[in-house]
């Protein structure tokens, strides 16, 4: 298992000089942002990226996220163009090194919150979920939640949710399989594993289709191209939203198929409603046994990357919500301790036996 952490760039308050600093650390999570979405990323910005990364004596061989064009998404004219640009980029990336690309495949955001600030009883304050809150929300009225790209103007925000509207979840499937189809042979190629993340939340929400949620959508996900380089960023988290998702049992199918080539581990306080919120890494925290989930990936012989993902924020610490340096190193740390006791267990359990 190979420890690493989500970095924003130069603009990022969270040095990365306090990240190397935490124990067990073992390289950064980060991407080209200066590069409009449907652009070839240039080998020298990547290399430059890289180069600032080692230099702190981290490692540099996961990319979160290249992102997807709504245009490749929704099926359009032009889509060829955009695919081919997608697959250069890709061929950069190995250039320089980069081993896994993690993308999602979510309509218009990528993820949603109600809110980023939900006070928790310690003081701390998380991101959350309320199913209620999204359904007194008329989209024609337009949209204003935290996470949705102010970009977007009303009017063509309302055109945007109308097309996605009329192809649903079928097409959606379709217009996947075509990207995959022809970006998983570039990436087998160049040695990339490419890792979707599922929808977050996971389910539906505006009349946008969703359809990376469960363990049925993974499996017809990998089957779309049965390759290892058609793998997983298996989300805790995101997937934990849905309390009907048993995220042990995934890790274990799909890690001991060797299909999951990152781990986002964040734990979730979750309800039937499809209410949730963020909690730490704690097992005793929140709705998900983390302790379960680790032992998952150490059975499975996992030795791919994780990452703490969203923190709550703690200590007094500003930024952007979720990605704190504090919580975050907690979770790392948190997570190596589990690692290590399930890795001595088993060494002893091995001694004994023989």
């Amino acid at each position: 298992m190979k420890m690493t952490f989500r970095w924003y760039g130069d603009a990022d308050p969270v040095k990365l000089e306090y990240i190397r600093q935490i124990p067990g650390m073992y390289g950064i999570v980060s991407a080209v942002y200066d590069v409009p979405v449907g652009d070839v990323w240039p080998v020298a910005n990547i290399m430059a990226l890289k180069q600032k990364i080692e230099a702190q004596g981290l490692k540099f061989e996961v990319i979160e996220s290249v992102p997807v064009h709504e245009d490749i998404k929704l099926g359009k004219p032009g889509r060829e163009q955009l695919v081919a640009n997608y697959a250069q980029t890709l061929k950069n990336l190995a250039q320089c090194g980069l081993k896994v690309v993690c993308y999602n495949f979510m309509p218009v955001f990528d993820w949603t919150r109600t809110t980023l600030e939900k006070k928790l009883e310690d003081g701390s304050s998380t991101l959350a979920f309320e199913v209620e809150t999204v359904n007194q929300i008329d989209p024609a009225q337009g949209i204003q939640l935290p996470g949705w790209d102010a970009s977007y103007k009303p009017e063509a925000l309302k055109a945007l949710l109308a097309e996605y509207n009329a192809i649903g979840e079928e097409q959606l499937w379709k217009n996947l399989a075509w990207f995959l189809e022809r970006v998983i042979p570039v990436a087998e190629q160049a040695g990339i594993k490419m890792a979707i993340h599922p929808d977050d939340p996971p389910r539906p929400i505006f009349g946008l289709p969703r359809i990376v949620k469960n363990r049925q959508d993974l499996e017809r996900l990998l089957a779309i191209v049965d390759s290892p380089a058609n793998g997983l960023t298996l989300c805790s988290g995101s997937l934990g939203a849905d309390c009907h998702n048993d995220i042990a049992a995934m890790v274990r199918e799909f890690a001991g198929r060797g299909r999951i080539h990152f781990a986002h581990m964040r734990n979730v306080r979750n309800n039937e409603a499809g209410d949730f919120y963020e909690t730490s890494h704690r097992s005793a925290d929140g709705s998900l046994d983390m302790a379960e989930i680790m032992r998952a990936y150490f059975d499975a012989g996992f030795e791919g990357y994780v990452r703490p993902d969203h923190g709550r924020m703690i200590w007094g610490e500003t930024g952007k919500p979720g990605y704190g340096l504090y919580d975050r190193a907690l979770g790392a740390v948190y997570l190596n301790g589990l690692w290590e006791g399930i890795a001595k267990e088993a060494a002893a359990t091995q001694g004994s036996a023989q």
